[in-house]
């Protein structure tokens, strides 16, 4: 059996910097003189060269509705079709429970895709408005 190895120049030594002559010696490459040469030195995290920078020049006015923004899973006829049985009650807490709505801040929304041929009882789910003509066309109800 061939022994497996590895192509010449696969693997390089660490280039050890600031050790004399022989191993990137001098500015160790850090360029010659200036702040980002010097130990400590660099500015920090947003400067620009004493520009006002781009944190501070951005308004930070007004209201944002983002932390209670509500998302909703959309959960089409024909799966609820697929899962569900004849009669059985449609809600968040049986939606969870069959894998259909998944994370525990997310809500559920039926959409009309596809065709509903079983009667089920929708009770505190949203629901598309052409998605309840098609449920109460099969003979479901919504409470």
């Amino acid at each position: 059996m061939a022994q497996i190895v590895k192509p010449l120049g696969a693997t390089k030594r660490k280039t050890i910097v600031g050790r004399g002559a022989s191993s990137k010696g001098r500015a160790c490459g850090r360029g010659h003189d200036g702040q980002n040469s010097r130990s400590g030195g660099g500015v920090r995290l947003g400067f620009e060269g004493g520009q006002m920078p781009l944190y501070r020049r951005i308004a930070r006015r007004g209201f944002s509705n983002y932390p209670f923004k509500i998302e909703r899973q959309a959960i089409s006829l024909f799966t609820l079709d697929a899962v569900y049985a004849e009669g059985e009650t449609v809600s968040d807490e049986t939606l969870r429970e069959k894998g259909l709505l998944k994370g525990h801040t997310s809500e559920a929304k039926i959409l009309s895709d596809g065709e509903i041929t079983k009667k089920l009882t929708i009770e505190g789910v949203k629901v598309s408005a052409a998605a309840q003509e098609k449920i109460k066309a099969a003979g479901g109800e919504i409470k």
